[in-house]
């Protein structure tokens, strides 16, 4: 049944393709005729490497990729969640995967890691443009996953990237720079920043503003301010603290020689990633950059964390915390509960036009929010944590408010306890 379906799903596909060709010449006309024939003469080595490729297929499945880029979030997770499946045997067996990247990756330190761990070479652009011409080349297509761990393979697998012996000592002369001592421990902490992308107005999203990404995903931002009480804590308890970025329009205002603000006057491609790789945890959530220590298996406490989806949470891996902002609905005068913000439909949760337009204010954690949570991260890395009665029931009313998917239930992350034991009305 499954393999004659897989012949049919082939066929409709070799008559879509000859069809939009069809449509797209019959619209076009001789000049998309003639730019047609000449990207085909173009292309025409690599179609015939592709054949060729093709025919060999019961012998060795070779599949094309193009490495993620754009956002350096879905570059790292989801290229590392690539590589833990395939460890975990979800792909397919006697296959050969080759990828090739394009201008637009995010972080060439990671570029690099990738370009060690992958097979990437220059050619297999040309043969992935070569083999989506032809029809039936989706079984010779690599299609990445998301970052989202629905299998439950990461906690299974180990760290996929390893930093070469002269970047080791480089990352060493980098912390000396910083004023970090050598095997000093530090907690990198995160804030996505209005500066980013260089567009963010930090007010209230207008859907009249002509501002893409950054327009659509401000409610994502918060101030780096709300840390520095975490910040000298942690400082208080032995380790240095650097507030990361790659662009940030607000400084970090304190006088404590043991918090950097790396972000605003030190910031290296290279360092990103040796930072994210080698904290003792790093703190902040909603940016791209907290996939980076993930996929180092470095502990993550995510907070400001929206929008609160199941999908959104298997972002995070076993032994992270998190904290969400609330949401502040003007109507009813009184903050949203959970189960009231999993019923707003999934495709609108992703944008601050919609919150915007059914009323609702996205609050940021307070300081003392994010104090709490982060010294809960510290006692328990340190194993000296102690949780009250209510805290493992409250977990629990949390969770039933969301599906569980197998295996993903004992993978899952906690929510701040301090944090449900102050809003436990969000749990109603």
């Amino acid at each position: 049944m499954g393999q004659s379906t897989t012949k049919s799903d082939v066929r409709l596909n070799q008559v879509g393709f000859w069809l939009r060709q069809y449509r797209q010449v019959n619209k076009g006309g001789l000049r998309v005729l003639l730019r047609k024939c000449l990207l085909f003469l173009r292309l025409a080595p690599a179609i015939l490497i592709v054949l060729i490729l093709r025919a060999l297929r019961p012998l060795v499945l070779v599949r094309f990729g193009r490495l993620p880029g754009g956002a350096i979030g879905l570059d790292a997770g989801s290229t590392e969640l690539y590589l833990c499946e395939r460890d975990a045997g979800l792909h397919p067996e006697r296959t050969l995967d080759v990828f090739y990247c394009t201008d637009r990756i995010p972080s060439h330190q990671l570029k690099k890691m990738w370009q060690r761990t992958l097979n990437v070479l220059p050619l297999v652009g040309l043969l992935s443009s070569a083999n989506s011409m032809l029809p039936g080349g989706a079984p010779h297509t690599i299609r990445f996953p998301t970052d989202m761990d629905f299998n439950g393979v990461i906690p299974q697998s180990r760290a996929h990237l390893l930093f070469k012996a002269g970047e080791e000592r480089l990352g060493q002369s980098g912390l000396r720079a910083l004023g970090v001592p050598q095997d000093a421990p530090f907690v990198c902490i995160y804030a996505r920043d209005t500066g980013y992308k260089g567009r963010d107005t930090g007010h209230r999203w207008s859907s009249e503003l002509n501002l893409d990404e950054s327009l659509n995903h401000g409610y994502r931002n918060a101030s780096i301010q709300n840390f520095v009480p975490a910040a000298e804590e942690l400082a208080r308890r032995g380790y240095f603290v650097i507030r990361m970025g790659a662009v940030v329009n607000e400084t970090l205002e304190t006088a404590n020689p043991m918090i950097i603000d790396y972000a605003s006057t030190a910031r290296s491609d290279f360092m990103d990633i040796y930072l994210c790789a080698h904290c003792s945890f790093f703190l902040g959530g909603n940016g791209g950059l907290n996939a980076v220590p993930r996929i180092f298996r470095r502990p993550v406490l995510s907070d400001n964390f929206v929008p609160l989806a199941l999908d959104n949470l298997l972002t995070l891996y076993p032994g992270s915390l998190l904290i969400p902002k609330k949401l502040w609905h003007r109507e009813m005068h009184r903050f949203m509960t959970f189960k009231e913000f999993l019923e707003i439909p999934r495709g609108n949760w992703g944008w601050a036009r919609h919150y915007e337009r059914i009323g609702v204010d996205v609050v940021e954690n307070t300081p003392e929010e994010i104090y709490a949570v982060a010294m809960e991260m510290d006692d328990r890395l340190q194993g000296t944590w102690r949780a009250a009665e209510e805290d493992e029931e409250l977990q629990q009313r949390f969770w039933s408010l969301l599906k569980i998917r197998e295996p993903t239930e004992e993978f899952r992350p906690r929510m701040g306890a301090e944090f449900l034991r102050n809003n436990r009305e969000l749990l109603n």
